[in-house]
C-alpha cells in the first residue's frame, strides 16, 4: 500500500510537472493601444482566428481603430481573393466577428491568455500599465510589449510575472510585414518564450530570436545606419539626396536613408538615439545628432509634419 501510495505521488508529481512545462496555447488576445501598431496587431491575431479585445482610452479612437482595420481588411482581401469576391467578404466577417473594443483594459485581462501593449513609448507610462494589469491578469497570462527601443528587462520588473513577460515587436505595416522580433529577457522562461514564438507564427509572421540588448536586431542595425548617414551630411561629404540614390541603387535599399527618417518621423528616432546614449555614452554608434536635434526643435519631423530632410506637399 505505501509502495502505491508512494507511486500515485510521483505519478501525479511528475504529470504536474509535464502540465507546467507545456507551453501555452493562445487563444484570447488583448491588444493595448489602437494606434497604427495596436490595430496592425489586433487585425493580424483576429485574422488568424484568435478572440482580440482591442483597448484604448475612449470610444473615438477605438472607431478610428476598427474603421482602419476595416479598410485595411478590404486591402487585403483584394489580393488574397481577387478571383472570389464572397470569400473575401466572409473573410472580412469572421475577421470582424473575433474582434470586440474597449476602454477598460483591467476588466478585459481577467479571461486572457496574452496582453500585447503597443502604446507611446514612455517607459513610466508603460511600467504604470503593466504594474496595474499584473493585479487582474490570470497568472498564467503572458504580457509582451511592442517597443521598439525600451529594455524588455526593466518592463518585466513592474511586474510579478519576469518569467511570465517578453518582447513581440511588429514592423509597420504589420498586415504586410512579416518579420516579428521575439525578445527573451534573462527571466523569460523557455515555455513563455515558446509560447511568444509560436504565437507569432500563427498570426502568419516570420519570427526571430534576440536578447534584450537596445534595438534589438533591426532597429540596433538600422538606426545607427541612419544617423551615420546624417553625420556623412553633416560634415559635407554628401548631399541627403545623393545618399539616398546611393544606398537605393548600390545597396538595394527601397528607401534611402533620409527618406527613411522623414518616414519613421525625426522625433521617434531622436528618442530611441537619446534613449540608447544614456545607457551607453560612451558608445559612438549612439552619439546625438546636431541637426536631427535642431529640426526637431523646429518641429520639422518628417512626412507626418509636412517637413524633415525634405519637404513634402
Amino acid at each position: 500500500m505505501a509502495f502505491a501510495t508512494r507511486h500515485f505521488v510521483r505519478a501525479a508529481s511528475s504529470a504536474a510537472a509535464t502540465a507546467a512545462a507545456k507551453k501555452l496555447i493562445v487563444k484570447h488576445v488583448t491588444v493595448i493601444g489602437g494606434g497604427l501598431m495596436g490595430a496592425g496587431i489586433a487585425q493580424v491575431a483576429a485574422a488568424s482566428g484568435h478572440t482580440v479585445v482591442l483597448v484604448d482610452q475612449s470610444d473615438e479612437i477605438l472607431k478610428k481603430s476598427t474603421k482602419g482595420i476595416e479598410e485595411s481588411l478590404k486591402r487585403v482581401t483584394k489580393k488574397k481573393f481577387a478571383d472570389k469576391p464572397e470569400a473575401g467578404a466572409e473573410f472580412i466577417e469572421k475577421t470582424l466577428k473575433n474582434l470586440t473594443t474597449s476602454t477598460d483594459a483591467v476588466a478585459v485581462v481577467h479571461s486572457t491568455d496574452l496582453v500585447i501593449e503597443a502604446i507611446v513609448e514612455n517607459q513610466e507610462i508603460k511600467n504604470e500599465l503593466f504594474k496595474r494589469l499584473d493585479k487582474f491578469a490570470p497568472e498564467h497570462t503572458i504580457f509582451a510589449s511592442n517597443t521598439s527601443s525600451l529594455q524588455i528587462t526593466q518592463l518585466a520588473n513592474s511586474t510579478t510575472r519576469q518569467d511570465r513577460f517578453g518582447g513581440l515587436h511588429f514592423f509597420n505595416p504589420v498586415p504586410v510585414m512579416k518579420l516579428v522580433e521575439v525578445i527573451k529577457t534573462p527571466m523569460t522562461s523557455q515555455k513563455t518564450f515558446e509560447s511568444l514564438v509560436d504565437f507569432s507564427k500563427a498570426v502568419g509572421k516570420s519570427p526571430v530570436s534576440c536578447k534584450d540588448t537596445p534595438g534589438f536586431i533591426v532597429n540596433r542595425l538600422l538606426v545607427p545606419y541612419m544617423l551615420e548617414a546624417v553625420r556623412l551630411f553633416e560634415r559635407g561629404d554628401a548631399s541627403k539626396e545623393d545618399i539616398d540614390v546611393a544606398m537605393k541603387l548600390g545597396a538595394g535599399y527601397p528607401m534611402g536613408p533620409f527618406e527613411l527618417l522623414d518616414y519613421v518621423g525625426l522625433d521617434t528616432s531622436k528618442y530611441i538615439i537619446d534613449g540608447w546614449h544614456s545607457l551607453e555614452p560612451n558608445n559612438p554608434l549612439f552619439a546625438p545628432s546636431p541637426l536631427l536635434n535642431k529640426l526637431v526643435q523646429e518641429k520639422k519631423l518628417g512626412k507626418k509634419t509636412g517637413e524633415g530632410f525634405y519637404k513634402y506637399k
